[in-house]
């Protein structure tokens, strides 16, 4: 973005000229005409108006003050924005206000934009959602199945390209026209996971066998998305059906062919899975933010191998419905972003309760209006966060930035304390995933409500009959298929084993956290291109939510894998998503950790 003196000056701009002494105060607005978006405190505080923004109403307003001390009658409505606390509103305080209006009129950069740059740069004409959004599609044209090096492998991120999408985002600049910035999500391009329906692209899950997959309705999360005015850009490449972390998938390819998607950092490299072609195309910068789902790590491992903030929200936050499963048990959605910011706008979107999804009524009362409230950089100051050395590993990598980690949360004003593991926990940490024992039993009810009435291949075996799928995975599919009602019950039933474990391992983490008095257990979500241990079992094998966020790179005399990003993972209670990503958000702010990829440049004119 441009410096803070354009952004000055393009306010006191528009304003005009501002008296040099008091006049008299307008009424502020105890209720604004529209609902303006929530933000991030930052550009909230200092609001005038009541709408919960700073506009060029809030310019009005203090312009109008200028003058005023704190003896003056008046001054309890304007003192918000006495910002250097000297008792009188000056052209300082106003320059100061300035800072907050989500408005630049400097050159917009596609690369690396964040929500809050391309909010500013539509909200002043320099570039719109058309623009943006072209500018992705050209990016996905130019990069996603080129091989940038000789001999290595294309990204291979993204399956199909919205061909109303740039209809959609004109729309969206209509509705800034007329009505202002009504969401933080108003035009910005965004990729799902090709296992989120939409009615306006096909829903493979990765598999050939389901080309023809166009289904009738979104999904829920994509009709929140869609609500607040985001423009659904395209559909991200997965591991066939979310089954594993290497991403091979089969759509559009010759029968027995399949594709794999590649690092953005090092393309001889997996982009991890399953949900590595959204990792892969926000990392490259060819969409604004994305999702994914996740069972036992498929979040959480593209975002680490891509240097990216993941979420993986409570089960029971988003609705699962229209999305393909893989284990009902465990499968949450969430977003994968370039900072912490632009992953808690897109949650804000999604979350609600859904009949549709009986899980999600357990959030009633529970969601704040914005987990953008929650984004302080000094959220880390007086935090409690724990951790049970077994998970930090010997990867020499991964051991470096946790140290280093662990010392930036304490520099922050964080307590670190180790914990010892309760008796239990190897049980928690050692739960399988419900991915075999469930696969078959909840397809069938998305095949039942959601498939196209065109696609053939309704069951596992009619998937195998079409030979279009990845191949080597004949034997997964056929162990799934194997699995009995009655071995479904057992496991994942009212009393099935794995229902038992799960509610123990809720129980036995809260209490790890409750009997500590911690915010947050931390731990590494992998080591370079690798998982550690099974560390990505506690969320899924909690139900808990998981916050991951880049906390560095590996270097040469790690002699692991140079450049390869790890991030560390953050786990907290129930619904408590706020609370992880204020201490995420901080830690970010302290180490800006995350690299841009070489390999992907802008684009030249």
């Amino acid at each position: 973005m441009t410096s803070p003196s354009r952004r000055v000056l393009a306010g006191l701009a528009v304003v005009g000229t501002v008296a040099a002494s008091f006049v008299a105060l307008p009424a502020v607005a105890a209720e604004p005409e529209t609902t303006a978006p929530i933000l991030t405190p930052y550009y909230t505080e200092l609001d005038l108006t009541g709408d919960e923004q700073v506009t060029v109403d809030d310019l009005s307003v203090a312009a109008s003050a200028l003058g005023t001390t704190s003896t003056d009658a008046g001054w309890d409505s304007i003192a918000v924005i006495d910002t250097d606390t000297d008792g009188v509103i000056t052209v300082a305080d106003i320059a100061a206000l300035s800072q907050r209006m989500i408005y630049d009129d400097g050159p917009f950069e596609l690369i690396e934009a964040s929500v809050i740059d391309m909010q500013a740069a539509m909200n002043a004409g320099v570039t719109t959602s058309v623009e943006i959004t072209q500018s992705y599609i050209d990016r996905i044209e130019a990069y996603d199945r080129t091989a940038v090096a000789e001999g290595e492998r294309p990204l291979n991120s993204i399956i199909t390209v919205s061909d109303v999408a740039l209809a959609a985002a004109a729309d969206a600049d209509a509705e800034r026209a007329s009505e202002g910035m009504t969401s933080m999500l108003l035009g910005v391009p965004i990729a799902v996971k090709d296992n989120y329906d939409t009615v306006d692209m096909v829903t493979t899950g990765g598999c050939g066998c389901w080309n023809e997959n166009q289904t009738d309705s979104d999904a829920a999360m994509v009709e929140g998305l869609r609500a607040d005015g985001a423009v659904i850009l395209a559909k991200a490449s997965l591991d066939e059906f979310a089954y594993g972390f290497v991403s091979e998938f089969s759509s559009f390819q010759d029968p027995g062919s399949t594709l794999k998607v590649a690092s953005p950092y090092n393309t001889a490299q997996s982009a991890g899975g399953s949900s590595g072609g959204t990792g892969a195309a926000i990392s490259a910068n060819l969409a604004g933010i994305g999702f994914g789902t996740d069972t036992g790590g498929s979040i959480r491992v593209p975002s680490s191998y891509n240097q990216l903030v993941g979420i993986r929200p409570t089960v029971g936050l988003t609705s699962r419905d229209g999305i393909i499963p893989l284990a009902l048990s465990q499968d949450t959605g969430g977003p994968m972003a370039r900072s912490v910011l632009d992953a808690a706008v897109a949650l804000d979107a999604v979350v609600g309760v859904d009949e549709a999804d009986p899980a999600t009524s357990a959030q009633e009362g529970l969601v704040p209006e914005s987990y953008t409230e929650y984004l302080d950089s000094d959220a880390l100051d007086g935090a409690r966060i724990g951790y049970v050395a077994s998970m930090v590993g010997s990867n020499k990598t991964t051991a470096r930035l946790f140290a280093e980690a662990k010392a930036t949360l304490e520099a922050q004003g964080a307590t670190v304390v180790e914990i010892a593991a309760p008796t239990g926990f190897s049980a928690v940490l050692s739960e399988g995933s419900g991915s075999t024992n469930e696969f078959k039993h909840d397809l069938a009810s998305y095949i039942e409500n959601h498939l196209a009435e065109n696609v053939t291949a309704r069951s596992i075996t009619d998937i195998l009959e079409t030979g279009n799928y990845v191949i080597s995975r004949k034997s997964t599919y056929q162990t799934r298929e194997a699995v009995t009602e009655d071995k479904y019950q057992s496991w994942a039933g009212a009393e099935g084993t794995h229902t038992i474990q799960l509610a123990k391992g809720k129980d036995l983490v809260t209490a790890m956290l409750d009997d500590n008095d911690l915010d947050s257990l931390i731990y590494p979500s992998g080591t370079p291109y690798g998982t550690q241990s099974t560390n990505l079992r506690l969320s899924p094998n909690t139900g808990m939510p998981s916050v991951t966020v880049p906390m560095g790179q590996a270097i040469e005399s790690d002699a692991t894998i140079t450049g390869a990003g790890v991030n560390l993972e953050f786990l907290g209670r129930d619904f408590d998503e706020g609370t992880l990503l204020g201490l995420t958000y901080s830690f970010e702010q302290a180490t800006h950790a995350r690299t841009t990829p070489a390999l992907y440049p802008a684009l030249t004119q």
